[in-house]
């Protein structure tokens, strides 16, 4: 994608250019070519993905000229994820026709999936600017803005993309999941709803997830102040570092002993074992469809619960919704993992020097991280619920989009980012046997990456593995190459602004 600079360049300077595309052939006759346009565009929709390439390539086959095509299958192939293919066809029609607001903003969309916000937000603008109603544009607005956790103005473009184009099923999706992050939940039920009503998702178990998921939202409207905390407004807890891991004890509901809890950045939502939940007489609020993750077959089954309350310290949190999953560890030392949303609230310490965990709500407290603001780190929110970050690996130039994963033992590279001929070289002879979410994988590659950096910070000598993070990019919303494990972040003190989406790393052992 290195023309894209030189695009945003265009961008900025169309107005009262004029290029001439090229002339289209007629082979085939104009009313037949639009009805296949047509007809393909209505296969995407409903996520007949092959069968409308396979259409939209005939056409191009009969008139090799028609940038409508082109630009349509460039939109398909991002939804396939393959994006160079997708630039490649995009950019030059962008080019040849400044006027064409749907070749931009699907542009845009290709740019914003790879991760490349800033020149999405450019092309995006100027689609808008060339016709008020491209709503993949407003999308990709609403999109950006709740990557950068502006969930309001998210909330507001959303509306607008799907306003302007009603029955558009990935506009309904983006805002069903964008008003659960904003805790709007019967409006998120809702969205949800109309999705299904108008995709045609042929795919029974992803139905049956949603509708799980639209039960579990209507449960939560009903209930009042999730996440409500009461008791001290900070709290100063210990922890203890189990395989790179922050692990604290936690209280659940009325059980008289502690749990423990992974400190788990990497997840959205709160999770806990089956066991725990047999344990604590947690009964399912909703079932329904399996959620991917990493091991095993790829899936785990949909499974939401409720706790009524969920103690850290001397902060007291009441009405927590869980995932609860079984635990893939013979050798099961934890009870669950504290997700994103529930100390999202508070400005966040992780302290892997004096092994301390700490949450405020006090403003001295957040001024004292304002002041510090030239130190923070800018983070990105993934569409399922995940921080990421920047960081950049020796032997790669660009920088890349990682998971800031407290939960995880060990940093992750893709196979995309192990198969870079810069990287090969650091493979290590020993296979390792990884535990995830949807179980366990053997014989998995690992890698010894001579440098990596996240912001000011760098480390030599990282251990990584290689795993397919297909599974998490159909969900993330835009790439993840890997993901910063506790081998990395183990090495800092951390403070999370979740509210303005940033992290200020200070060195407990010096950077090397």
């Amino acid at each position: 994608m290195t023309r894209a600079f030189g695009l945003l360049m265009l961008v900025l300077t169309v107005s009262g250019i004029s290029i001439r595309a090229a002339a289209q052939s007629t082979d085939t006759g104009p009313n037949e070519v639009r009805k296949l346009i047509r007809k393909a565009v209505k296969l995407t929709r409903g996520e007949s993905l092959v069968a409308a390439e396979s259409i939209l390539r005939q056409v191009l086959v009969l008139n090799p000229a028609n940038s409508a095509a082109k630009v349509e299958l460039a939109f398909l192939l991002t939804k396939r994820r393959r994006l160079t293919e997708a630039y490649n066809l995009a950019f030059p029609v962008a080019e040849a026709e400044p006027a064409n607001a749907r070749a931009f903003a699907v542009l845009g969309n290709i740019l914003l999936i790879g991760g490349r916000f800033r020149e999405a937000r450019a092309l995006f603008f100027n689609a808008i600017r060339l016709d008020r109603r491209q709503h993949l544009a407003w999308a990709g607005y609403g999109m950006i803005d709740f990557y950068e956790n502006r969930i309001s103005e998210s909330l507001a473009n959303l509306n607008e993309a799907t306003y302007q184009a009603p029955d558009e099923p990935d506009h309904l999706f983006a805002l069903a999941q964008v008003s659960s992050r904003a805790e709007r939940y019967t409006e998120a039920a809702d969205a949800f709803r109309h999705f299904l009503n108008v995709s045609s998702i042929n795919d029974k178990d992803r139905r049956a997830r949603i509708v799980s998921l639209i039960e579990f939202l209507r449960f939560l409207s009903e209930r009042s102040s999730l996440y409500r905390s009461v008791g001290s407004d900070s709290t100063d807890v210990g922890f203890e570092l189990d395989g790179n891991r922050p692990v604290l004890e936690v209280r659940v509901n009325d059980l008289a002993r502690p749990l423990r809890f992974v400190l788990d950045t990497g997840s959205g939502i709160t999770v806990i074992s089956d066991k725990t939940a047999a344990l604590l007489k947690i009964k399912p609020i909703t079932r329904g469809g399996h959620a991917k993750g990493i091991g095993g077959d790829g899936k785990f089954e949909v499974v939401y619960g409720f706790l009524q309350k969920l103690d850290i310290g001397d902060i007291a949190m009441r009405n927590v919704p869980v995932y609860i999953r079984p635990f893939h560890n013979a050798n099961q030392t934890v009870d669950g993992y504290l997700g994103l949303s529930l100390v999202s609230k508070f400005l966040t310490t992780v302290d892997y020097g004096t092994k301390r965990f700490i949450l405020s709500k006090r403003d001295d407290d957040r001024r004292d991280f304002l002041d510090g603001n030239e130190l923070s780190l800018p983070l990105r929110l993934t569409s399922s619920g995940f921080l990421s970050g920047e960081v950049m690996v020796e032997g790669i130039e660009s920088p890349l989009n990682f998971i800031i994963d407290t939960g995880a033992s060990v940093s992750v590279i893709s196979d995309q980012v192990a198969n870079n001929q810069s990287i090969v070289p650091f493979a290590n002879d020993e296979k390792l046997r990884v535990i995830g979410a949807a179980g366990v994988t053997e014989d998995v590659q690992s890698f010894m990456l001579p440098k990596v950096t996240f912001g000011p910070h760098s480390r030599k000598q990282i251990a990584a593995i290689a795993l397919d993070l297909d599974i998490i990019n159909e969900a993330s919303g835009f790439e993840q190459a890997g993901i910063l494990g506790g081998n990395f972040l183990k090495n800092y003190r951390m403070t999370f602004d979740f509210r303005n989406s940033k992290v200020i790393l200070r060195s407990i052992i010096p950077d090397n």
